[in-house]
């Protein structure tokens, strides 16, 4: 794929347009040519241009009126306009009306090198500005959940309500559905938002450390410390604590965390006096509770507390409307890190990440688009530049052009991949909106190995 600015030449003196258009195809440009207005709106309703280089005076028209015709397909469109005399009113009126520079007959090569470098820094630094007011704008609303998805609206509407009682929460939902994320959001929108917030792993050993932080300590203790140290339950305030995979505290700890939330009060460890708390505490599991209470690694007690208010992250294969969302969200983020200009994905490339299981859900297709981005060579991402293993079995896409080889190609692929996953082909069937007898005419057609 040719990335390289499209340039348009409006001007019509035939030898002039074609030497210049000659010299910037040398230059790596690709280069269209018009000699009237109306040709010059023609090329700008079938090219993206990126740059138009207008003379003043055509046969139909004005120059400077056909820049606002021009920007009326692509509003980024920049525009050099070649005037015979270079008099201040002319440089003045072109400014005026938005032209970015302008170039005086005889054009001089050198002279127009020169402007266009000048020109696409200034393109390059005002797509990375607008690039980073929309990073800044995201990192402004951290809390803001990217997806429109009716099973998405459902689950932030429940948070929404859970938000504003400042009730200790339970959220259940798969790895890297986002669990941290929705906590966030909870905090962001409940009454205590301008307090701290605070992760917590579950899973910290040795247990003593894991108490000391969460609790505090008193000098002298198991952990060595050498002077008093407060836990988060207490430097946090009013603030909220996450606790993500709450199943893993020892039970020792569950008590002591029971007692908390009854209570308001904590114990450090090694201490006899009790100490206030009084923050939220939003809690977070991959496990089956219920499952866990019987096997005796989770306090009934401390079941219940959380039970009451759970509310559960629906992964992402049950919110496949969210993909392109999050997929432009994860570009952004992903371009401004490595320095990089991709600024979306090709159609081919979203139906492929919608059809895709996401064993590990939002996190895993973070994951593919900054893969995606590393080995992007264009403005957008194709299908190629995604993790192997997503286009079935590390096979890569057949070496054409032909989208309709190609997307025989992916289909053959998808449909082994939910076969070997799913051997029932009634239930595969189902799985991928097909009927039956579809299945199998598709299984023949593309020559499918079961």
């Amino acid at each position: 794929m040719n990335n390289q600015p499209v340039i348009l030449i409006v001007e019509d003196e035939e030898i002039i347009r074609t030497t210049m258009a000659e010299f910037l195809t040398g230059e790596g440009y690709q280069v269209v040519e018009a000699g009237t207005c109306n040709e010059a709106v023609r090329q700008a309703a079938s090219h993206h241009i990126n740059v138009a280089i207008c003379d003043v005076q055509l046969p139909d028209g004005d120059g400077i009126d056909l820049m606002r015709r021009l920007q009326q397909y692509n509003p980024d469109t920049l525009v050099l306009i070649i005037t015979a005399y270079a008099t201040v009113e002319n440089a003045v009126e072109a400014f005026k009306r938005g032209a970015f520079d302008y170039l005086v007959k005889p054009v001089l090569f050198e002279d127009l090198v020169h402007k266009l470098e000048r020109l696409f820094q200034y393109r390059n630094l005002y797509l990375e500005n607008q690039n980073l007011r929309r990073e800044l704008s995201r990192r402004d609303k951290i809390e803001e959940i990217v997806g429109s998805s009716k099973a998405l609206l459902d689950v932030q509407e429940t948070l929404r309500k859970a938000a504003v009682t400042n009730s200790n929460v339970l959220l259940v939902g798969e790895s890297g559905s986002g669990k941290e994320l929705f906590a966030r959001s909870m905090h962001a929108m409940g009454p205590k938002k301008e307090e701290k917030f605070v992760p917590f792993n579950c899973s910290i050993r040795p247990v003593e450390t894991l108490e000391a932080q969460l609790f505090g300590a008193k000098a002298g203790t198991a952990t060595g410390a050498q002077t008093d140290v407060a836990g988060i339950l207490e430097t946090i305030g009013e603030g909220t604590i996450f606790l993500s995979e709450i199943t893993q505290l020892p039970l020792a700890t569950q008590s002591q965390l029971l007692r908390a939330i009854e209570y308001k009060e904590i114990t450090p460890l090694g201490g006899t006096k009790t100490i206030p708390f009084h923050a939220r505490i939003i809690a977070a599991t991959t496990k089956d509770l219920e499952k866990e209470v019987k096997e005796g690694t989770l306090q009934e007690d401390l079941f219940y507390r959380f039970d009451g208010c759970k509310i559960i992250i629906p992964p992402l294969r049950e919110r496949l409307d969210d993909v392109p969302e999050l997929v432009e969200h994860f570009i952004t983020k992903h371009s401004l890190a490595m320095g990089k200009r991709v600024n979306g994905a090709s159609s081919e490339t979203i139906r492929m990440l919608m059809s895709a299981q996401w064993r590990g859900n939002v996190r895993q297709l973070d994951n593919a688009v900054e893969r995606a981005v590393m080995m992007c060579e264009g403005m957008q991402i194709e299908v190629n530049d995604l993790p192997p293993d997503l286009l079935g079995i590390n096979q890569p896409l057949p070496d054409t052009d032909d989208l309709r080889s190609a997307l025989r190609h992916y289909e053959k692929l998808h449909i082994a991949r939910v076969l070997r996953q799913c051997p029932d082909k009634r239930e595969a069937a189902k799985r991928l909106k097909l009927g039956l007898s579809s299945l199998y005419r598709k299984i023949e057609e593309l020559g499918v190995e079961i």
